[in-house]
């Protein structure tokens, strides 16, 4: 069981409207960033795969703490509708849109949620989110099974930072291959969904 961390200076109005920074990289300047967000247990797993995209891949990536998908979700809309019946009056924006505008590089969201969740978000943000979550049936001895199992440990958020950052051209595929080696990921395994 893992402790829950210290509410970091000014980061009150974030949890109560559903994401705050929690931690920024320690490679701003890195060539290749991208912006990870963790939901409750799933939290540390998002700090370990940052520690290890900044040591081992020299990827600078933010964590940021997703505390409430669903109120994200309620002030994205909340926002459209008072658009829609203002018109000509300056535009409400978005909570996470607002947190997100000048945050570079790929989107990784990783929870115990389904993929849903976060991809709710999603029209918000100024690029494509890659949604890690437990959508099917798993079972399992333990938690970390259970993890490995739905591909929301620290490993796959790894690898799906990696391949997104692969995608934009950020980092060659054979850094994604090697990834998968590293991190003992069998591209074979079973899709978690169907499985």
């Amino acid at each position: 069981q893992n402790p829950m961390p210290r509410m970091p200076e000014g980061a009150r109005e974030g949890i109560l409207k559903g994401v705050y920074r929690f931690r920024s990289s320690s490679l701003p300047k890195a060539r290749a960033r991208a912006q990870l967000f963790g939901s409750g247990a799933i939290l540390p797993e998002v700090n370990k795969a940052q520690e290890i995209l900044e040591e081992k891949y020299n990827v600078g990536a933010d964590v940021w703490s997703v505390t409430s998908y669903s109120e994200l979700y309620r002030d994205g809309h909340a926002c459209e509708r008072w658009n829609m019946l203002h018109p000509g009056e300056p535009e409400h924006v978005p909570y996470v849109t607002q947190c997100l505008k000048d945050a570079p590089g790929v989107l990784v969201a990783a929870s115990d949620y389904v993929k849903a969740l976060p991809d709710s978000i999603d029209k918000w943000l100024p690029r494509p989110l890659n949604a890690l979550g437990t959508d099917g049936f798993g079972r399992s001895e333990n938690r970390a099974g259970l993890r490995e199992f739905f591909e929301v440990d620290y490993p796959y958020v790894i690898l799906a930072t990696l391949a997104a950052l692969a995608r934009d051209g950020k980092v060659d595929a054979g850094t994604v291959q090697q990834a998968l080696k590293t991190h003992n990921i069998n591209p074979e395994k079973s899709n978690p969904a169907t499985a």
